[in-house]
């Protein structure tokens, strides 16, 4: 894996010191350049658990992808930048309180002067690091905090609008291995009932808010105020490469 490629692709040239604002930066620009998307799933296109094929994707394809290559690829970029990162496995909770099954969800764990949640790899969340202590935390996306359930159970919670805070997804800081997650990649490429089977889903953070490719609804939020338009499927292709970057010809 070439380091100075994949920093160019997320819009950073050299990272000297593995500190808090070094991470905040590269969350950050990972997350404002590299698309969250199911496109392979859509495409049966199988996606491995193996981090050479995630760089070629995501860097030298200029693709994105879902958890387990978004988080897999970043976790290796942080350990080349001696960042002390690892593993971890969380369950999602629905909007509608309902559960999904257990463990599917691939976040990291880094530790500086204490352990931080950070994941670029979950669409529509936090694009900073979040200490495990409840310390709220605000991003242009929203209002964080992550609260501890019980002896390693910890839940990632936004603040809604009511002024609730609900939780988006628990997760367990046992460390794990990006092999632990062979059955839930499976699942999630391949089951009726995975999220990521039902429709194309494409998503990057912008500056001021996120665009978003779902089916064919094209969702735009903008300082809190949200579009929606309906795309053609004769349009999909245009919009992937305007507003993504990705070329839809590399998936047929």
């Amino acid at each position: 894996m070439d380091i100075t490629r994949y920093l160019q692709r997320i819009g950073l040239k050299e990272i000297e010191d593995a500190n808090y604002d070094t991470l905040l930066q590269l969350q950050l620009q990972h997350m404002l350049h590299v698309p969250f998307e199911n496109l392979n799933v859509m495409y049966n296109i199988p996606i491995p658990l193996d981090v050479e094929n995630y760089y070629k994707k995501i860097v030298l394809e200029q693709r994105g992808g879902f958890c387990y290559e978004l988080n897999g690829l970043f976790n290796s970029l942080l350990k080349n930048l001696d960042f002390n990162t690892y593993f971890i496995s969380a369950t999602v909770k629905r909007p509608d309180g309902t559960w999904a099954k257990p463990g599917l969800h691939a976040s990291l764990i880094v530790e500086l002067d204490q352990p931080y949640l950070v994941d670029v790899g979950f669409g529509d969340s936090t694009r900073m690091p979040l200490p495990l202590t409840g310390e709220i935390r605000e991003d242009v996306s929203g209002v964080y905090r992550v609260a501890k359930v019980k002896e390693k159970i910890f839940d990632l919670q936004r603040k809604e609008s009511d002024h609730r805070w609900r939780t988006l997804f628990r997760a367990d800081i046992t460390p794990r291995e990006l092999t632990d997650f062979k059955e839930a990649c499976h699942f999630n490429q391949n089951s009726p009932e995975s999220h990521f089977t039902q429709k194309e889903i494409v998503s990057l953070a912008t500056l001021n808010g996120r665009i978003t490719l779902s089916g064919d609804t094209l969702i735009t939020t903008e300082e809190g105020e949200v579009q929606k338009i309906a795309v053609d499927e004769d349009d999909q292709s245009s919009i992937l490469d305007e507003c993504f970057g990705i070329k839809l010809e590399q998936l047929l």
